[in-house]
């Protein structure tokens, strides 16, 4: 008897044995997607990753029902990388697989190739005197001679003025034919019906073909640019991974894309990851102009048929030489990759949060890269300080700076206003200072553009009962609810719930109820009241669902359509605005005060970040940061661009306190619906952990945010110094973790890890 071990898409640890029936023998081999029976009445869809016959002790082995593929959908490689991120990340492999695969690839019927309906001369009409006696035929139908017309003139061009029809016809679609013939289906109908026109159907892929590349296209590097080429190129000799640190509009992606070539030149792939969709948008105009339908979009914007075809064609014999997409591009099949590219890899959205598996994909990257011979780039003006102090302290990684910005443009000037003593005065419009709304109109004035960077989305934060005080909280979480006038809904951002607007308090009968704080919608309405002939967009999470809207909105004030465009954190990645001369930063402080040791990191790569947006092409921009503390160090280092002065400081903090980049950080999660549960086993699990790591530990606490979704939530810290034995710990948690939530008090407990927290 033949058994397959596979992995099932369950939150379950370890692989599944079942036996392979005689007739699937052939068939079933690693890689290839089956059909298998799972409990009484389930059946999932799992992957093969080993054939062999060692008959499973103590249980009965269930049969494959059917296996689901001629060819491996999953590659060896592909699965030592699942094994490493369940390993590492301390999640089920079949998690991974879960979040690897398209959803259409989970399924027995998830995926349907998209065809079209194709028409042609049918035999009997196929010669060009047949023709003749058609359009005889047809001599009283108007309609259908002229779709006829059509159909032959482009279906054989000139070649169908002589007495002969070629014998290959160009294939023609029956949608072309209705629109080249001005017509409707029902012509093309009655020629079916006639026997003169048949239909057929034939698979087409989704997939944008993307047109002939151009290497003529690819712009010469300047000096400084150059130097940094060959500086990577040399530090590649020597390591697998080097930091490119560039300053902003430094001309990072020119770079890139001579590396690109190089990969491409020498028979090898290159995939490029870009943090937010929003980015790919204007870069994949860029990739595209030179490198044409070599180059592949992966993301989650994308369709699942879609993404279903481009790993398809990453399978066949001629993938895409270049994927450029978001962090789930990591879990891509390659089998040449000679270059990964992280750009932005300071970003926080690299680090997938839920659903498991909580990876992080620059990590995963670096681990995709080694285990294929392939080099990794990071590229950032702001490095996370981990890979700055890898690159620049331990050795780790090669160290390449790029200080010039492109053309010799200066870095913007950043005036900082303090807004505290302006309120006291009285001299601040709402979120906006007298100086910043001053050079809005000035830049308005001369045809230029403005950005306004708020991270909070909505309309306002929250709304309060003038009288009492009451502020909506969430009915399911520990939050307050953030108010949408556009919507006039208050919303939940952590579960999504959303609630109507009370007319009056709940708690007192006051009808007064106010808003407190102000998000981008807020921002957005006050400023088309302050500039009524500014036209305004806003791009946050909100304007951004559909597929088209980061497009739009981009194109839209690349074009100088907008003059004025508001946004969250999306605005300060990368994107590049040739007209923009102003940016104001509306509250630093917010980001400043966020509770999380990597607060200040974060705060000073955001303001670096969206200041970089300011004075790109040909032109020093305008900066104005407000804050209520203009005398914090940070503000100073944002203001010179004083990167190395922040990483001294938080160096000191951070060794003194035990964080990264001199510790590894594990957190803990346990949530419950009961509070004393989640609260007693919380103390169980923190004094078990403290009998194996002692004072590596800390907690347990309650997190920022202590409910989610009904779930109450208690959080463990575990701090691990460089060359623990990180398979030790593993099992060691694992162990705690399977005692806890096999005791029967702990009935429904939900524990899991968060490895590397970003």
């Amino acid at each position: 008897m033949i058994y397959a071990d596979i992995i099932l898409p369950l939150p379950l640890d370890g692989l599944f044995t079942y036996s392979v029936p005689e007739g699937l023998a052939a068939q079933v081999r690693f890689g290839v997607r089956v059909a298998v029976p799972f409990g009484k009445t389930k059946i999932h869809v799992g992957v093969v990753v080993r054939v062999h016959g060692e008959a499973p002790q103590g249980y009965k082995v269930k049969p494959i029902m059917r296996a689901l593929d001629a060819e491996p959908v999953v590659t060896e490689g592909q699965y030592g990388l699942w094994r490493w991120i369940s390993d590492y990340y301390m999640s089920p492999v079949g998690e991974v697989y879960k979040a690897a695969l398209p959803s259409g690839l989970k399924a027995e019927d998830g995926y349907k190739p998209r065809k079209e309906l194709y028409v042609r001369l049918t035999s009997r009409f196929s010669t060009a005197r047949a023709l003749h006696v058609a359009f005889d035929m047809l001599r009283r139908a108007d309609k259908q001679r002229r779709a006829l017309t059509e159909y032959v003139s482009l279906a054989y061009g000139e070649d169908a003025a002589g007495d002969t029809l070629p014998a290959v016809p160009a294939e023609i679609t029956r949608e072309e034919l209705m629109n080249s013939a001005h017509t409707d289906v029902s012509a093309v109908t009655a020629l079916v019906k006639r026997g003169v026109l048949e239909t057929y159907e034939r698979e087409v892929g989704r997939l944008n073909s993307g047109g002939v590349p151009h290497p003529e296209r690819i712009k010469p590097l300047s000096g400084p640019q150059r130097d940094a080429y060959d500086n990577i190129v040399l530090s590649f000799l020597q390591k697998d991974v080097t930091l490119l640190h560039g300053v902003t509009s430094s001309g990072k992606t020119e770079i890139y894309i001579h590396l690109i070539q190089q990969q491409i030149d020498s028979g090898r792939q290159v995939l490029y990851l870009l943090p937010e969709i929003a980015l790919t948008v204007q870069i994949m105009e860029r990739l595209r102009s030179v490198f044409g339908s070599r180059l592949g979009i992966y993301h989650s914007k994308y369709s699942d048929a879609e993404r279903v075809e481009i790993w398809k064609k990453q399978l066949s014999a001629a993938p895409y030489d270049i994927i450029l997409g978001a962090r789930s591009a990591v879990l891509l099949p390659f089998s040449r990759l000679g270059l990964v590219i992280v750009d932005e890899e300071h970003e926080s959205s690299y680090k997938q949060q839920d659903p498991a598996p909580r990876y992080h994909a620059r990590s995963t990257a670096i681990m995709l890269a080694h285990a294929m011979g392939a080099k990794t780039l990071l590229g950032t003006a702001t490095p996370c300080m981990e890979t700055y102090h890898n690159a620049t302290v331990t050795g780790k990684y090669g160290y390449v700076s790029l200080t010039e910005r492109y053309k010799g443009v200066e870095l913007p000037e950043i005036q900082v206003v303090d807004v505290k003593d302006l309120r006291h005065r009285k001299m601040m419009r709402g979120p906006f200072s007298p100086l910043l709304l001053t050079r809005i109109r000035e830049a308005i004035e001369r045809g230029e553009q403005a950005i306004l960077f708020q991270n909070r989305r909505g309309f306002a934060p929250m709304i309060e009962c003038r009288q009492c005080g009451w502020v909506p909280r969430c009915e399911h979480c520990d939050v307050s609810l953030t108010f949408h006038r556009n919507m006039n809904t208050l919303t939940c951002h952590y579960c999504g719930f959303t609630y109507t607007v009370p007319h009056e308090c709940p708690a007192c009968g006051n009808t007064e109820l106010k808003s407190r704080g102000a998000g981008t919608e807020k921002i957005e309405d006050t400023i088309r009241e302050i500039f009524p002939e500014a036209r305004v967009a806003r791009m946050d999470l909100d304007t951004t669902r559909t597929r088209n809207a980061y497009g739009r909105i981009i194109s839209d004030f690349s074009a100088g359509k907008t003059n004025i465009l508001v946004g969250t954190q999306m605005i300060s990645k990368g994107l590049d605005f040739g007209r923009v001369s102003v940016v104001g930063i509306l509250d630093a402080d917010s980001m400043m005060n966020y509770p999380d040791f990597r607060a200040y990191e974060q705060a000073y790569m955001m303001m670096a970040q969206v200041a970089g947006r300011a004075g790109r092409r040909g032109r020093r921009g305008l900066v104005i940061l407000q804050t209520k503390s203009p005398d914090v160090p940070l503000i100073g280092q944002v203001v010179n661009n004083d990167y190395a002065s922040l990483y001294a400081d938080l160096k000191s903090e951070r060794t003194a306190f035990r964080y990264p980049p001199f510790r590894n950080l594990i957190y803990i999660y346990l949530k419950h619906r009961n509070d004393d549960t989640v609260n007693t086993a919380s103390i169980e699990l923190g004094s078990l952990l403290r009998s194996w790591f002692a004072d590596r530990v800390l907690g347990p606490d309650k997190p920022a945010v202590a409910k989610v979704k009904t779930l109450n939530i208690r959080k463990i810290v575990l701090k691990l110094e460089p060359g623990i034995d990180r398979r030790e710990v593993r099992r060691y948690l694992l162990m705690a973790q399977e005692r806890l939530t096999t005791d029967k008090r702990y009935a429904s407990l939900q524990i899991y890890f968060d490895v590397d927290p970003g």
